[in-house]
């Protein structure tokens, strides 16, 4: 079953950047952008600041008496009412939009997404809460993940991902090898098991929490290790340019029947499979590794060499187009 978990998380991280194209124009088209100017150098600088002081945030709380347990409900509840925001946008995209009650003439109307998506939230916070499997922090994972690869794809035009994507992958390389306060966050992460890292075991009855800690499993080779982690902005960052191409890019000159900005989104993506697949031959070795150095300059790289091909400009889209 040892296949399981290296088949498993590109599995997962492919399906959540499908999942971030599907979602993108219904978002787009629903006004849940998070910024008024897409095309703003500066658009991501918000998303750049709560990435480096929410891992500071939590390793502090995390070292505090009782914090560990309150800092889990909070992010719990956090994460739940983010997943509630977004599975109501994606499940109003379903018809019927509401239902008539009656009496019809008090215009009393039942609104399915709404109730949908609460139920969902609950259900994955309280499962979270009280019986955190693997599987289960992998589709709330999984969930947030594609939503926010489109909210942040629909945000960011092409130069403000590229920057966010080049910033962030030398932030994780000096977090990771060398501040290493990333490899801590990991570990704190997983005994709070929560859906910021994805898991992939061996085994589909690997037993997420009563499993050995992640830094006790560093201490093994890597085919004695019980499950590999990725962390969900690993999944989520390369994806904004998967995203932000297939939205900010112009869909002429076609190829075949695929628009040109479908096109260079894919190429991003398979861009960033070859740096995970690099990254992954990294991970055989045993040491902890920076993921977003290797997804992103894959995505970047699969980025630039699709735009010449296609748009044969060398104006790489960073002026809101050609």
């Amino acid at each position: 079953m040892r296949s399981l978990r290296w088949l498993g998380l590109p599995a997962l991280y492919i399906g959540a950047q499908l999942a971030g194209l599907a979602l993108a124009l219904p978002f787009r088209s629903e006004g849940l952008a998070t910024t008024s100017n897409p095309q703003s150098p500066t658009a991501p600088l918000l998303i750049l600041v709560v990435i480096v002081v929410a891992p500071l945030f939590i390793l502090l709380f995390a070292r505090r008496r009782g914090g560990m347990v309150a800092l889990r409900h909070t992010i719990l509840i956090g994460i739940a009412a983010a997943l509630y925001l977004t599975l109501f946008a994606t499940f109003s995209l379903v018809p019927p939009g509401f239902i008539l009650l009656r009496p019809y003439g008090a215009e009393v109307a039942a609104v399915p997404a709404l109730t949908f998506a609460a139920m969902a939230s609950a259900g994955l916070y309280l499962t979270l809460l009280l019986e955190p499997q693997w599987y289960v922090v992998d589709l709330a994972g999984f969930a947030a993940g594609g939503a926010l690869i489109a909210i942040l794809g629909i945000s960011f035009g092409i130069l403000p991902a590229l920057l966010l994507l080049s910033v962030l992958m030398v932030y994780d390389a000096i977090a990771v090898y060398r501040t290493k306060h990333m490899v801590s966050l990991a570990d704190a992460v997983t005994e709070m098991k929560l859906p910021i890292l994805m898991v992939m075991p061996d085994s589909a009855d690997f037993d997420y929490p009563h499993a050995a800690p992640l830094r006790e499993q560093r201490q093994r080779p890597v085919e004695e290790r019980s499950a590999l982690f990725m962390g969900l902005g690993d999944v989520v960052i390369p994806g904004t340019l998967v995203v932000s191409a297939f939205v900010w890019l112009p869909e002429v000159p076609r190829l075949a029947t695929v628009g040109g900005n479908l096109a260079v989104a894919l190429a991003t993506l398979v861009g960033s499979l070859v740096g995970y697949a690099v990254l992954m031959r990294r991970v055989a070795g045993g040491n902890p590794q920076a993921g977003l150095p290797f997804l992103n300059g894959g995505a970047i790289a699969g980025y630039l060499l699709a735009y010449l091909l296609v748009y044969r400009s060398y104006t790489f889209g960073l002026t809101g187009g050609l």
